[in-house]
């Protein structure tokens, strides 16, 4: 077929409501229509905004370098937007979706359509929404397969599952944030978490369907596992089964045995697990790792692995041993043994001559209340930050200020350094407990070679921080406890096989250091993905300068961008 051409026109009508796949163009089309659907778990019912009717959402399947089109029709009461979690959208931030960030909501009764274009990316990502808390309900995996011709870089498996993590709020998910914030207190906890839309077997009034995955004796599955939980890491573990991770984050790894996994809201896993035990029922359990002082969602969603064929059931499925819900050194030990594949076929390309190095503190603030009865500590308001800097989100998205040079939107003075230095994981007294507010971005040249060191720090409430960069992987080269050190830290990093990731946990009062090449022109989100945190001002935008020719800038904006009202 000559290049161009859209070739052979082969289409497939997909029966979970997505339709119009382009076979041989590599080219996808996608209809998600947004609305109000009733639910019903926990014995409670309640109207949830979801897509196509589903949740947790239909899956998008693509190869790596495909481009998929989704028309997002709103027909719910208040706007939103979708982002792509993990999409590179090479020189594209105009379809990243974060609002206010790089457009404005699509509002009740319209429609948008993304260019979702697809890079180096190559196992399981997702998508969710990227407006207030809708994520909660609005969610649903991406599925990036090898390129026509190539296949997985372990042995094919029987059979690929996706499983999804969420979280269930028997309220009303929006007016829970939003009271969370006009009040400045603590928002609700989840009522339950789920896996493929289910809270399982252990929850009081949960007589309701579980999750099965279905397994022949001696076949090896694929799971795709997305982690969309909205305020809580999590453990993963398979009763009896020893689990191979072979990628994280659409990135390949080498293949990691372990009993258990941790993982963070926003990543992504892919895990073979081979049915080589009795034939039985087994528990698949996924509980919290929190190891803070903060509310938490203290319970554990269940599904189970069930083997095909005559045998005689068990009256209870075999359980599985998890860590204690505080065992940092549980999870350390997990996300401390990942590496990446780094092979001749898989190769990274860990930056070396660093231009650009940003220290970015992560804390837990308050902002003082003038009348002081607020429902935070000391009656004031809970805040979030990056290096002083509580994210104020602007009216108009802060992409098309920068295209279009509109003034007052956004300045251009985020800080590369922490504005006040002291012991950062130690007795903190009162330092920095009230930050400033404001829109701070930091600018970025094209091809710059970025070296970015998270400090979690010990005020207010320490906790474990997955951070997230959109745009961009970035490589994992260090993580300790306690404070980083410019001289001794930077002897542990690793530079010949650290994972490429788009999410990494910032353990509590430690630090992690990623790199990363600026080589993606545009406007980019950074943000905590504990919610909580995010809507808190845990943000903060990144700017990355067009580079000298045409293929190094950003493409120019679709002609229906959602408008600000």
């Amino acid at each position: 077929m000559q290049p161009g051409k859209m070739g052979l026109l082969l289409f497939f009508f997909i029966l979970d409501g997505l339709f119009l796949f382009t076979a041989a163009s590599n080219v996808h089309h996608y209809s998600f229509v947004l609305e109000e659907k009733n639910f019903t778990r926990l014995c409670t019912t309640k109207s949830m905004l979801v897509v196509n009717g589903q949740f947790p959402g239909p899956a998008i399947h693509v190869r790596r370098g495909d481009t998929a089109f989704v028309n997002v029709l709103n027909n719910g009461k208040y706007g939103v937007t979708i982002h792509w979690h993990g999409v590179k959208q090479p020189r594209n931030p105009w379809s990243d979706g974060p609002e206010n960030i790089t457009q404005c909501p699509i509002q009740p009764g319209k429609n948008f359509t993304y260019e979702v274009i697809f890079s180096t990316e190559e196992g399981t990502l997702w998508y969710h929404a990227h407006s207030d808390w809708t994520r909660a309900t609005v969610h649903g995996p991406i599925v990036i397969l090898p390129p026509i011709g190539k296949s997985y870089p372990f042995p094919k498996p029987y059979k690929e599952e996706t499983i999804v993590l969420a979280s269930w709020f028997n309220g009303d998910v929006k007016q829970l944030i939003d009271v969370a914030l006009a009040t400045g207190g603590e928002p609700n906890i989840s009522d339950a978490f789920t896996l493929n839309g289910w809270p399982g077997a252990l929850y009081n009034c949960s007589n309701e369907n579980i999750y099965t995955l279905a397994v022949e004796k001696g076949k090896t599955y694929l799971l795709r596992l997305v982690n969309a939980v909205m305020n809580e890491e999590n453990f993963l573990a398979i009763a009896n089964y020893t689990l191979t991770v072979v990628a994280q984050d659409a990135a390949y790894l080498k293949p990691l045995n372990t009993s258990y996994i941790m993982i963070a809201p926003g990543q992504t896993m892919d895990i073979l697990v081979t049915a080589n035990q009795e034939p039985s029922h087994y528990y698949i359990f996924a509980r919290p790792f929190f190891d803070s002082n903060s509310p938490f969602d203290n319970t554990t969603t269940s599904a189970i692995l069930q083997y095909t064929g005559n045998y005689i059931p068990p009256s209870t499925p075999l359980t599985p041993i998890l860590p204690a819900i505080d065992d940092r050194l549980g999870a350390f030990n997990y996300t401390s043994r990942v590496r990446a594949l780094a092979t001749e076929d898989y190769p990274i390309n860990v930056p070396k001559n660093i231009t650009e190095q940003l220290y970015i503190t992560i804390s837990v603030n308050t902002i003082i209340c003038p009348t002081a009865n607020c429902s935070g500590p000391s009656g004031n308001r809970l805040a979030a930050s990056m290096n002083n800097i509580s994210f104020d989100t602007p009216d108009t998205d802060v992409l098309q200020a920068y295209y279009r040079n509109l003034p007052g939107v956004y300045t251009t003075d985020f800080p590369s350094r922490p504005p006040y230095v002291f012991n950062f994981t130690g007795d903190v007294g009162n330092n920095t407990l009230h930050p400033d507010q404001g829109t701070k971005v930091k600018v970025i040249e094209w091809g710059a070679e970025v070296e970015m060191i998270f400090q979690g720090t010990n005020i207010l409430l320490a906790e474990n921080h997955p951070m997230h960069l959109h745009g961009f992987s970035f490589y994992n080269i260090g993580n300790g406890f306690g404070n980083f050190d410019n001289e001794s830290s930077p002897n542990t990093y690793n530079l010949v096989d650290p994972p490429e990731v788009n999410t990494i946990g910032v353990p509590k009062t430690g630090w992690v250091a990623v790199r990363f090449k600026a080589d993606n022109p545009g406007v980019w989100f950074m943000h905590c993905h504990l919610d909580r945190h995010s809507s808190w001002g845990m943000d903060a935008v990144i700017i990355v300068k067009n580079g000298p020719t045409e293929e190094t800038s950003m493409i120019k904006p679709p002609p229906n961008m959602p408008e600000c009202s």
